[in-house]
Order: C-alpha cells, then sequence, then structure tokens
C-alpha cells in the first residue's frame, strides 16, 4: 500500500485533497498498470505498419508514354480499368503550372520566351531546376509546412498576444527547404534540436515547432494548462510526422486503430520535461563577450541613474508580484516559494509557467506610479535615453521548446485525459505495435536536457520507420496533384483513405530515403514525370470509371490558395517587394476589422507588399482575404486545405480595394511604354497575366469592351483598369491549371 509522507499530505490537504498535490511533491501513483491488450491480425497487417519493401517497376503496354519510373506506376493502374493517360499540356500552361507549384509566383515574360525558345530535349528538366534553385521555392513550400506545425505570431485564445520573436521559425522552416536540408535532419531538429546539435542556433529555433501551441497566458489552472499544451504537442507531432490520429487515445484505446492509451501517454512522456524559453540566445560567444564587454561601460555610466528608478518602480513591483502569487491555489504557490534545491522536478514545471505572472518588467511598475514619483521616473528616464549611443544592441533571441534540466516529472496515463485523475506511471516509448519495450533514452553530453527528445527524434527519422517515411513522400504528392497517394494525408489509420497506389508509394518511399530524404530530388522526379505533365481536358470516359481522378488519368485543375492569389496578383502588377526574411508584416486591413492584439497601421507600402508567407498570424484576426480563400484556423495543424468556391470570394476580389489598387499597378506597368496602341496593350496585359498572347477573339472582345466603356465614363485610363481587374479576376489567373 503506497503511504504518501507528511508533506505530500499537507501539501493534498491544502490542494484540497487533489491527486495533482501529490505528484508536486513527488510522490507516485497507486495504481498498477493493466494487462498488455493484444492486437488483432487485421491489425498487425494494417498496410501503414508494414515495412516499407521497394516493388519492381511493373510492365505497360504503352511504353512511350513512360517519362520516368513514376509513369508505369501511374499506367499499370491506367491500363487495369482499361483507361489512358491524357496528352501532355501545353509549354505555357505547364511553365505556369510549375511556377505558381514550386513558388508561389507566375512566370515573367521572359521566363515564358525563353522557354518557349529553347527546343532542345531537356528545356523542361532546366526549367525544374531553375525553379528549385530560387529563394521563392522556399517561400512556397515553407507554406505547406507552416500549416502543419500551426504557426502563428500570436498566443491565441482570449488575449491573443504577440510572439515577438516567434518568426524565425518560419524563416528557419524557408532556409531549410531552400538549402534542401535532408528531410531526415529536419526532423531531428524541430524535436530536439537543443540536444543534438546544442551548437547549431538553428537547430534551436527549430523546436518552435512545439512552441506553436496556442496558449491562455494568464491561465491560473497551471497544472491543466501544463497537460493541455502536452496534450496539443502530442496530438501535433503524432498527425504530423507519424500521419496517425494519436489524439483519438487520450481517454482511451484507439477506437479504429491500434493505438493504446498508454501508447500516448508514453509518447506524451518524451515531452514532460519541456518548458517554453522565449529568450533563448542565438549570439555566438565571440558576440556575447562583446556584447557583456560594452555592457559594462554602459551599466557603470548609468548604475546611479537606474538604482533611482529601480527604487521607485520596486514597490509597485512587489504589488504585481503579490497580485499575482495570490492567484495561485496553494500547491502552485508551494512550488514558487519553495526553495531552488529543493524544488522537485514537476515543481519546477510549475514555477517556470507561473513565473511569468509574477515576475514583471520595470516598466509594468513604473506605469503604476503617481505625482511627483511618476515626473521623476520620467525624468530619469530621459536621463538615461542619453547613453543610448553607448548601450549595445540586444542579441538576437528565440522562441524555443527546451527540457527544464535532466530528471524529468513522471508521467501517468490519466483517466478520460483528466491532469488531476492518474491511474497509472508510463515510460517514455513509442507506439505498441512496432515497439512495445520503453525507449532507450540516453543524455545528452553538455546538455542540461533529458535526452528524452532525442530518442524520439532519431525514432522519428530512422530510415525502418514504415510511417514517418511514407508521410512525408505522401504529403509531397498531395502538395502537387492536389491529393495525396493517400487523401488523408495525416490520418494513414483506418478511418483514412488507403492508397490508390501502394506500390507507388512503397517505391517513391524507398527513393526518397536512398537519395538521401532530399525533397529536391523527389519534386525533381515528380514534375519530370509525363503523369505531371498532363493536360487538364476532361474525359468523360475516364471520369465514369475514376471521377475523384485518384488514378491521375489527367492533372487535376484546383484553385489557388489565397496567399498566392495575393503573390501573383502583386507579381503580375509589378508591386512585389520581394525582400526576404524578418518579422511579420501588416498589409491593411478592411474597413471595420477590429483586432485584439492589435495590427500595425503604419506598415509602409513596400513592406506591406512583401509575400504572403511574411504576413503576420494573428490567431484570433487571420488576414481576411486568406480566410476568404480558406486559410485553415491556426489553433490546429491543418493537413490539408479546403478548396471551396463562394460567391464571398468573387465579392471580395471585385470590390476589395487593395485588388484594385494592384489592377491600378498592372493597368500603369502596361502602359508604361509610350506610343502603344490599344491592340498592343491588351497582348501586353495578357502576357503578363496569362503568360500568353489572347487570341484574335479574345482581342476583339477586349477593344470592343474597351471602346464601350470609354465612350459611358470618358476616361480611358479607368477603363483600362477595369480590363486589368477583370484579368486578375478570371479563372485562368486564379486556377492552378
Amino acid at each position: 500500500m503506497h503511504i504518501p509522507s507528511r508533506r505530500a499530505i499537507t501539501v493534498a490537504v491544502a490542494a484540497g485533497g487533489c491527486f495533482a498535490a501529490l505528484l508536486l511533491a513527488g510522490d507516485t501513483a497507486p495504481m498498477n498498470e493493466p494487462k498488455q491488450k493484444e492486437f488483432t491480425q487485421a491489425q498487425r497487417k494494417w498496410w501503414a505498419f508494414q515495412p516499407v519493401r521497394k516493388p519492381s517497376i511493373p510492365a505497360v503496354k504503352k511504353t512511350g508514354w513512360v517519362r520516368n519510373d513514376i509513369d508505369s506506376f501511374i499506367l499499370a493502374k491506367l491500363e487495369e480499368k482499361g483507361l489512358q493517360p491524357n496528352p501532355p499540356a501545353d509549354r505555357i500552361t505547364l511553365l505556369r503550372r510549375a511556377s505558381l507549384d514550386l513558388t508561389g509566383l507566375p512566370p515573367t515574360p521572359e521566363e515564358t520566351r525563353a522557354f518557349l525558345a529553347d527546343d532542345s530535349p531537356n528545356a523542361w528538366a532546366k526549367v525544374v531546376d531553375r525553379l528549385l534553385a530560387s529563394p521563392h521555392y522556399g517561400e512556397r513550400w515553407a507554406r505547406h509546412w507552416l500549416d502543419l506545425a500551426r504557426y502563428a505570431d500570436s498566443e491565441g485564445f482570449k488575449s491573443d498576444e504577440t510572439r515577438p520573436n516567434v518568426w524565425r521559425y518560419r524563416d528557419y522552416v524557408i532556409r531549410s527547404l531552400n538549402s534542401d536540408k535532408p528531410y531526415d535532419r529536419f526532423v531531428k531538429e524541430q524535436i530536439a534540436g537543443d540536444e543534438l546539435y546544442p551548437n547549431d542556433p538553428d537547430a534551436l529555433i527549430a523546436t518552435g515547432f512545439n512552441r506553436h501551441f496556442p496558449d491562455e497566458s494568464n491561465a491560473r489552472n497551471l497544472m491543466q494548462r501544463r497537460q493541455e499544451l502536452l496534450q496539443d504537442v502530442t496530438d501535433v507531432v503524432g498527425s504530423t510526422f507519424m500521419g496517425l490520429t494519436v489524439g483519438c487515445a487520450k481517454c482511451h484505446d484507439h477506437k479504429f486503430d491500434p493505438i493504446l492509451q498508454k501508447d500516448y501517454y508514453r509518447l506524451e512522456a518524451f515531452f514532460a520535461n519541456t518548458r517554453i524559453e522565449d529568450q533563448a540566445s542565438l549570439a555566438a560567444l565571440k558576440d556575447r563577450k562583446a556584447y557583456e564587454s560594452k555592457h559594462v561601460v554602459w551599466d557603470a555610466q548609468t548604475k546611479s541613474i537606474r538604482s533611482e528608478m529601480h527604487a521607485l518602480a520596486e514597490p509597485k513591483l512587489e504589488e504585481l508580484w503579490k497580485e499575482g502569487f495570490d492567484k495561485f491555489p496553494p500547491e502552485i504557490q508551494d512550488a514558487i516559494t519553495t526553495p531552488p534545491e529543493k524544488r522537485t522536478p514537476f515543481q519546477w514545471q510549475m514555477y517556470y509557467k507561473a513565473k511569468p505572472q509574477i515576475e514583471h518588467p520595470e516598466e509594468d511598475g513604473a506605469k503604476k506610479l503617481k505625482g511627483e514619483q511618476a515626473r521623476r521616473y520620467k525624468e530619469l528616464s530621459r536621463q538615461l535615453a542619453k547613453f543610448d549611443d553607448i548601450k549595445p544592441r540586444e542579441l538576437p533571441v528565440a522562441q524555443a521548446m527546451i527540457d527544464n534540466e535532466s530528471v524529468s516529472p513522471k508521467t501517468y496515463v490519466l483517466r478520460v485525459s483528466n491532469y488531476d485523475s492518474p491511474m497509472y506511471e508510463v515510460e517514455p516509448g513509442f507506439l505498441s505495435i512496432l515497439d512495445p519495450a520503453p525507449a532507450r533514452i540516453v543524455k545528452p553530453e553538455g546538455v542540461d536536457s533529458s535526452g528524452r527528445r532525442s530518442a524520439l527524434a532519431n525514432w522519428l527519422a530512422d530510415a525502418n520507420n514504415p510511417l514517418s517515411t511514407r508521410v512525408i513522400v505522401n504529403r509531397i504528392w498531395h502538395y502537387h496533384f492536389g491529393r495525396g497517394l493517400s487523401g488523408t494525408p495525416s490520418d494513414f489509420g483506418v478511418m483514412g483513405e488507403r492508397p490508390s497506389n501502394p506500390q507507388l508509394l512503397d517505391f517513391l518511399t524507398s527513393t526518397f530515403v536512398e537519395n538521401g530524404w532530399s525533397m529536391k530530388k523527389m519534386h525533381r522526379m515528380i514534375l519530370l514525370s509525363a503523369t505531371y505533365q498532363q493536360s487538364s481536358a476532361y474525359n468523360e470516359q475516364a471520369a465514369k470509371a475514376d471521377p475523384d481522378d485518384k488514378l491521375l488519368w489527367r492533372f487535376s485543375r484546383r484553385r489557388l490558395e489565397g496567399e498566392t492569389v495575393r503573390d501573383a496578383m502583386l507579381s503580375v502588377s509589378g508591386a512585389l517587394n520581394e525582400k526576404m526574411y524578418g518579422p511579420g508584416v501588416f498589409p491593411p486591413l478592411p474597413p471595420g476589422v477590429v483586432t485584439r492584439g492589435g495590427w500595425k497601421k503604419d506598415e509602409s507600402i513596400s513592406e506591406a507588399n512583401r509575400r504572403s508567407v511574411y504576413v503576420f498570424v494573428r490567431r484570433n484576426t487571420r488576414y481576411p482575404m486568406f480566410v476568404e480563400f480558406d486559410m485553415p484556423d491556426t489553433h490546429e495543424s491543418c493537413a490539408r486545405r479546403n478548396n471551396t468556391v463562394s460567391a464571398n470570394q468573387a465579392l471580395d476580389l471585385l470590390n476589395n480595394e487593395l485588388v484594385l489598387g494592384w489592377a491600378r499597378d498592372l493597368a500603369k506597368r502596361v502602359r508604361n511604354d509610350a506610343g502603344m496602341t490599344r491592340e498592343s496593350q491588351v497582348e501586353r496585359a495578357y502576357r503578363l497575366v496569362y503568360s500568353r498572347e489572347p487570341k484574335n477573339e479574345e482581342t476583339q472582345a477586349a477593344l470592343a469592351f474597351l471602346e464601350r466603356q470609354d465612350k459611358i465614363t470618358g476616361a480611358k485610363d479607368a477603363t483600362f483598369v477595369d480590363f486589368c481587374h477583370m484579368l486578375l479576376n478570371s479563372n485562368e489567373f486564379l486556377y492552378l491549371n
């Protein structure tokens, strides 16, 4: 029988007898683990859990269509159904498709002319290589990963406070993709970069993947808050890297998939010791030393001023500390006041979560000063500002997730996921159906960390992991074709969609690992296939046999995402600012939009016209144009966006002042050369917007429209703006064809 210590009883009584108080005191749960559940033969044979085996290339009849091995797998399935693939798309369609797909921007007239003039056998390969080498590739494909990571620049929930340095994670993703960082390294850095690569600042930034949870930062029930954040991290890691809905097992064994409730908490245990670190230094040793030497000088010359300022603010800071402290329940207060050398690992967790609510910057205390004290503080602030020229610039910091120390709190399986109802203790481990033994944990050298996340990172990035390897290849396919070989990219379980071509998925997965986990090589292989280069023409017979185009008898057209629509409009209008990286930007909001947490109103037009991946993401007020075009809720991981067509989208593009402004910029760009005829202007507009010449009937229709509108408005310039506005609103511009 378990007998809690006297200290544990005292804390438990003070907290109303809750079990969490025993956990804070370091005691263990009094329940034994139940007998291991046996998996069925069908569960053990489920396709996603089978080892990846590279299949042989299937034989096909129409060998002349095949351009690489992908096509053999696709054609074999089509021939089984008596279907034929579509002929290739025309060159301009292909160029626009690849440009928008890989970079999120339409081709320039110069790029179009160069491709059309290149009659070499490898002309298309040169286009693909150029696009993959473009810095815009990382900006385009980072958007896909940021959807999975539920990236945002704010906390979410009621207060929705800004996360001032989280943008460094977004830039890390862009740089990683542009450098073709091997995916296994990409995974390891995001799960345990601080442990595995302690001397690499990028690896520390990468741990921000698990910092992107929405958070009610002023919550007082810190034990519940901790559990909710751990669940968020566990759910997102499970869906993003393993393609499984592990979150369904937090309250009971998964109803459909072979994921035990115990497995959920074994996975959670890898993160049990993590904490938010929003001031993680990125500076090199030499930069830190230079900063410290400059700071010594500034410190000496401003010491008397700062001492007086602190003396004025200190009483108010103490009031704020007490006000925050008094709002916590007794067990949290105990964690705060327990001497550091006596705190349990769980108390350290609670201390770090409570710290931002009780410790305030001096400015917060100064804001509460009144009368003469307030006047004196302002005067001292002015005096202090005179020394700004010798004050060193603050060193860069990242918002990361690290371990508290090397010793982790215990993890328990919870009854219906209630933090206050633990049942039995578990150690870090993987899915029992793949590896039932506890994970082997090795504490990293030179880092005060548990090493738990390193074990998980190495397992996820193992070439023999049948889940994580298939998942990323299926995601790449999904983003190229609008549908993965499995149509549910984050659910490889029973309720997900079985692969339409499992042999091709395993072939690509094997090839991906053989090629050093290179995403760019996988892109290249896909784009050089005849499958990717098919036209999107409709075939009634094929559509009857395969209405969802799962067998890829054609390239399915789809509408561009809101971010790409905006970027493409900025690009063809000549207004796009191609500056990369840095804090988020704030394009103008439509009238009447109110943001909780604020929106920078004085952003310069040049900054506001940067690419959409740099637009500030405020969780509770996502940018309206993006929301209209199905931007996901950034409180959650998104594996595949909706692709809706609604009247609101058309009305937004027709009435949005920004879109109208881009139409004006486009018209100005077209008319930039003096002496052009109306017919020449129409042709140039078509080349900029559609990358092609207008057909004769299109030219005549455009000229008739312009002539008619000129008579009505009497303003030729305004009429041509209307014409450009129409081009930007057309399906040919808004769709990937």
